[in-house]
């Protein structure tokens, strides 16, 4: 027996829960319950468990997966489940304790961010573990082959593990080739904060900056912040910003307004997936996030 037939008293409460990933079956389902934090995970998770249970995605699309939040009920559900999914290392602020109540509670709780050879983000002053770690396909792989264990271990026999894992190493070709073609000096990274950690140590870039200073968005760029911002990329001749769609492109128009350095600006879907589109999956959303780092990179300074 699950652990949702057990809790059928908080079921209860959550009874009116919609799940968010399109597909899933309603609360009344007897099939376990995987819960996961972020959509991009949730987007993975559902691949990966096909119809061997029900996915209930916190993050809504287009959210920010740093500061977003979940209402009473979703954290009612979230103690019911037979698996929790998250990406730790600091990314989901909002709704880690309700992980953690969830953890008291018995709940078993993945965190993709133990699987991974974790980087860190570092500026002049600050630093901390880099959470964006889907940002590299291969590091991914470590990911879906420890959460397949984990969900066996929870009772789900997933249906889609090897041939995510293939869709995965196919991904990591096609941006390695794609990558390929820029030239090493061409390969400069400035982001509104530090997302492209692990994507510039996967294929070869330097990240001359960002313009929040910090792996989350939370934080703020000061004034010094900017200058020096601005001076890293106008020696590093870096012709565009790439700045996340969940964040105001205003971060990045500010270098141009108060610092008089002007460069393309980018938006890319970098921290959560769209509703719809190229970036409404993980797969799609690395493949067309790799054609607009090719195209924004290779354009004359």
């Amino acid at each position: 027996m699950t652990r949702r037939l057990r809790a059928a008293a908080a079921l209860a409460v959550a009874a009116g829960l919609v799940v968010t990933t399109a597909g899933c079956s309603s609360a009344g389902s007897d099939r376990p319950l995987v819960a996961v934090t972020t959509n991009i995970l949730g987007d993975v998770v559902t691949e990966v468990v096909g119809d061997a249970a029900d996915v209930m995605v916190l993050m809504p699309a287009g959210a920010d997966p740093h500061s977003f939040e979940v209402s009473a009920k979703e954290a009612a559900q979230l103690r019911t489940a037979d698996l929790v999914v998250e990406n730790g290392l600091g990314l989901e602020e909002g709704v880690a304790r309700h992980v953690e109540a969830a953890a008291s509670d018995g709940v078993p709780v993945f965190t993709a961010g133990d699987h991974v050879d974790a980087l860190e983000w570092t500026t002049e002053d600050d630093s901390g573990p880099d959470p964006h770690l889907w940002t590299d396909p291969e590091r991914m792989v470590d990911v879906v082959e420890a959460l397949d264990a984990d969900l066996r271990d929870a009772g789900v026999e997933p249906t889609g593990t090897d041939a995510y894992l293939d869709e995965l190493t196919t991904l990591d070709g096609e941006m390695t080739e794609a990558f390929a073609g820029i030239p090493e000096e061409r390969r400069a990274l400035v982001t509104n904060h530090h997302v492209f950690g692990y994507l510039a140590d996967r294929y070869g870039f330097r990240v001359v900056g960002a313009v929040i200073p910090s792996g989350t968005t939370l934080a703020s760029p000061s004034a010094a912040d900017l200058r020096d911002l601005a001076a890293a990329i106008d020696e590093a001749g870096v012709p565009t910003i790439f700045a996340d769609l969940s964040q105001p492109a205003r971060l990045a128009e500010v270098l141009a307004d108060e610092v008089d350095v002007h460069v393309r600006i980018r938006s890319l879907a970098t921290e959560s997936l769209t509703e719809d589109g190229d970036a409404s999956t993980y797969l799609g959303m690395m493949r067309s996030n790799t054609d607009a780092i090719v195209a924004g990179l290779s354009v004359s300074y």
